[in-house]
């Protein structure tokens, strides 16, 4: 071979080696990330489902790929999203802080690995068959925050004692929450003396409604019921309790923060972080029959001193002690 030829030879494979080495390169993994609520008022639970999957190893544009999806409070629409996403071929679906999203997934899956975050009882929910076994493609982590449901109605009464009627705003569309929670709100409610009135909201008018429907039945305060679509129209809550000078509790900081009164419940960011955790495992090649359902446990009492004094309330000393965060 002469010289000449020998050179054009190896600049040719020079070429196609590059384009060899970039065929063999292992595809990026994609996690489809379903969500009920809207990007607006969750930048920090993403960045807590983000932080979880850095613990596994997984950096998002660097390793992985997240596909998001948004309902923006339409629950009807999270079953077609989930099509969406599973024709985009991801790699594992998670479903954080919604159960509607998780039974969705499941619906629209059997083979994709599901990862959900939810408040409500997964067993009881239909998702998995045991926490300990949850067996098929479905677990996730779970919240108290049904559990403490009405822990915050006695919570509300400490705070307004002179109460004889109180108010649960309950979204009718999320009987998996609504029906439990109401159910238990009611119990509680008789074990304290209180008379209890439902109200129910779905969308942003339906919640202002209910709130001016307070004023005539005189309720002396308002639990917020544990709801996807709640949790992000916190600052619309807090700001029509004000409006209508209405005591309140609900279950997240973003509550507190945007002016509500008091919030008790499970810590968001723990667990998103906790479900970016185990998306990060699944990645990692576990399946999710032998990832037990996780129970975050970690939860927050959180009071807001400003809201307290425009409504006139005078916090008793042994509950501010309690408090883990106060606001001023």
């Amino acid at each position: 071979m002469k010289r000449r030829e020998f050179i054009a030879l190896l600049g040719g494979a020079a070429s196609v080696w590059p384009l060899a080495a970039r065929a063999q390169q292992p595809k990026m993994p994609v996690v489809g990330y379903l969500d009920v609520g809207s990007p607006t008022g969750s930048a920090q639970f993403v960045a807590a489902f983000r932080e979880g999957l850095s613990k596994s190893g997984y950096l998002e544009g660097s390793n992985v790929t997240i596909e998001y999806r948004w309902a923006d409070g339409q629950a009807e629409r999270l079953g077609e999203l989930a099509l969406d996403l599973i024709r985009r071929q991801v790699t594992v679906l998670a479903t954080p802080g919604s159960t509607a999203a998780a039974l969705a997934a499941k619906a629209a899956t059997t083979s994709i690995p599901i990862i959900f975050t939810i408040g409500a009882d997964p067993v009881a929910a239909g998702l998995v068959p045991s926490l300990s076994r949850p067996g098929g493609n479905v677990t996730g982590v779970a919240t108290l925050n049904m559990e403490v449901g009405p822990k915050r109605l006695e919570l509300l009464r400490e705070v307004v004692p002179s109460a004889q009627i109180v108010a649960l705003l309950a979204n009718p569309t999320n009987p998996t929450i609504s029906e439990p929670l109401s159910r238990d709100a009611q119990e509680a409610a008789r074990a304290l003396g209180l008379q209890l009135h439902i109200l129910h909201a779905s969308n942003d008018g339906e919640i202002e409604a209910a709130f001016a429907a307070l004023r005539d039945v005189q309720v002396g305060g308002v639990v917020i019921g544990s709801d996807q679509f709640f949790n992000s129209r916190s600052a619309q809550l807090a700001a029509l309790a004000l409006k209508y000078s209405v005591p309140s509790i609900y279950q997240y900081r973003a509550f507190t923060a945007a002016g509500g009164l008091i919030s008790y419940g499970a810590s968001l960011t723990d667990a998103f972080q906790l479900g970016g955790v185990y998306v990060g495992r699944v990645l990692n090649g576990e399946k999710p029959s032998d990832l037990p359902v996780l129970q975050s446990t970690k939860l927050d009492l959180i009071i807001n001193l400003n809201t307290a004094r425009a409504l006139g309330i005078t916090f008793p000393l042994a509950l501010l002690a309690r408090a883990d965060e106060v606001i001023e």
